[in-house]
């Protein structure tokens, strides 16, 4: 059984020899051509590959393997989908393997496994000093250092913004999105989906936020290089990359163990992957010519796959449904249990803007018409608690088909009642913070999706329950204020096809 620890347990410095091999490992890596399947650009290839981005950020596109073995390995990643989490497993899985064989090889530890970067510890959530380190200490280059990574800011202080992160997804009871208005946890049901559209909760919070915090852009203009992490087709070449993705798969680990009602799907397709529907088999090259080929039901259960982590106490747990029901003053049925919340739930869209919405400038606002009809059924539902309908509606804010060409940009979103309506109804609300990691790739008109771009989902209930007792709900229309973190340029071409409200309810 290997443990999978903290890269802070020693100070995330080189006085941790899980670190030190690590760099050792990397550089090994490294060296090997980018045809050969256990080097570092095959890896990181596995995850996306765009020979242009390549060739403008300086990483070396040649000599490429055949195409069928492009084919089989390569631009393989799960994004917008629900085999986001299991192919990200069996991805880091082969990749793990592949760098204790490298320890070894150099006098290692035979049980090294791969640390996780958990952010979200006090402290933490600047980028571990081992990455940032110019120099091992020997003196010799660090392998785990790389220039690409501006930060929030981009000016090269690389940290987690830990005001612009969640980890709310570990409050939802349900892994598959069952409604038009929720993804769930682990995403929708697809087929194999390279650069899909629509996010599951963790996917999108935090590892997208975190992708975008830590890749940034390189003076937050146009022009700027943006950073490895914020883009899928360059993201693992960051050795930190890695890291991060032990934190989202120890997540997964957490939400399974929340709760009874938090399961995996059991749905044939899920459980066997897509080549038991003619899609793409996921495969990951091992030490030795080996090949690891797998399906998210052989991945499920991580200790029959040999390894846990050191750290798997749960978060402080979201707001229940008793809270939400004593705020709004309602009493709530006795027989209501963890994961009844979505049982035979049906999505309604209540309203969206006239049109799509361009992202340029320092803020942009939007409107949201709602249908009367449909609001009130919002209303009602405050008032029509019972056994049969246990919840009152929930809210969702949908920004739809997000395309550009820029993967670092990071959005924060306020939405309130409309702004002529402030001084009577109170002001906006925070929904949460976006990231639009992978919507280059996803607005191609040649890619898998013909260039619809990306569709992220903000839950909004809170705000909604709010407006409801400041009696400000009768409205027609509500505002939607987006402000990026740094300004948006034209030529980012980043546009909004449509914002919308969905009501998910009985």
């Amino acid at each position: 059984m290997y443990t999978r620890t903290n890269v802070y347990a020693k100070g995330g410095n080189f006085d941790d020899p899980t670190l030190l091999w690590y760099a050792t490992a990397v550089a090994a890596m490294k060296k090997l051509a980018l045809d050969e399947p256990t080097s570092w650009g095959f890896y990181a290839a596995m995850h996306g590959f765009n020979v242009n981005v390549w060739k403008s950020v300086n990483i070396p596109t040649t000599p490429v393997p055949s195409k069928s073995i492009q084919g089989a390995y390569w631009k393989q990643c799960q994004h917008g989908s629900w085999y986001f989490l299991p192919w990200h497993r069996g991805y880091l899985l082969g990749f793990e393997k592949v760098v204790r064989s490298f320890v070894v090889a150099a006098g290692g530890p035979a049980d090294w496994a791969l640390p996780f970067w958990n952010y979200f510890d006090p402290g933490e959530n600047k980028l571990p000093p081992a990455f940032a380190a110019l120099k091992l200490p020997d003196g010799t280059p660090n392998p785990l250092y790389t220039p690409e990574r501006y930060g929030p800011n981009g000016d090269g202080n690389v940290y987690v913004d830990l005001s612009e992160v969640n980890e709310d997804a570990l409050g939802l009871h349900y892994f598959t999105g069952k409604t038009a208005a929720n993804p769930g946890f682990g995403g929708v049901d697809t087929g194999f989906s390279h650069s899909g559209r629509h996010h599951g909760a963790l996917e999108q919070q935090p590892h997208d936020q975190v992708h975008g915090l830590v890749g940034g852009q390189q003076g937050n203009v146009s022009t700027g290089m943006v950073g490895w992490m914020a883009d899928p087709t360059t993201a693992g070449f960051d050795p930190i990359f890695w890291l991060h993705h032990a934190n989202i798969d120890r997540l997964w680990v957490v939400w399974n163990a929340l709760a009874p009602a938090n399961t995996d799907p059991t749905d044939s397709k899920w459980v066997k992957g897509p080549a038991s529907i003619g899609e793409r088999e996921f495969i990951a090259p091992l030490p030795g010519g080996a090949d690891y080929i797998y399906t998210p039901g052989q991945v499920a259960d991580t200790t029959a796959l040999g390894y846990t982590y050191s750290e798997l106490t749960p978060p402080s747990p979201a707001p229940s449904l008793a809270a939400r029901f004593a705020t709004l003053g309602i009493v709530a049925p006795a027989s209501l249990a963890p994961g009844a919340e979505n049982v035979d739930k049906k999505a309604e869209l209540v309203g969206a803007t006239q049109g799509s919405v361009p992202v340029a400038g320092a803020e942009i606002r939007a409107s949201v018409a709602l249908d009367s009809a449909t609001r009130k059924k919002v209303v009602n539902s405050f008032t029509a608690v019972s056994a049969a309908s246990p919840e009152p509606d929930r809210l969702y804010l949908h920004l739809e088909n997000i395309t550009g060409t820029n993967d670092a940009t990071r959005l924060a979103v306020y939405v309130g009642p409309p702004a002529d309506a402030h001084a009577a109804s109170g002001t906006e609300q925070i929904a949460g913070h976006i990231a639009l990691f992978g919507v280059r790739e996803a607005s191609e008109p040649d890619g898998g999706h013909a260039g619809h771009g990306i569709s992220l989902v903000l839950d909004i209930t809170k705000i909604v329950d709010q407006l409801h007792l400041d009696r400000a709900f009768d409205v027609d229309k509500l505002s939607v204020r987006l402000v990026p973190s740094h300004p948006v340029d034209k030529g980012d071409n980043i546009s909004i096809g449509r914002i919308s409200v969905y009501r998910e309810g009985f």
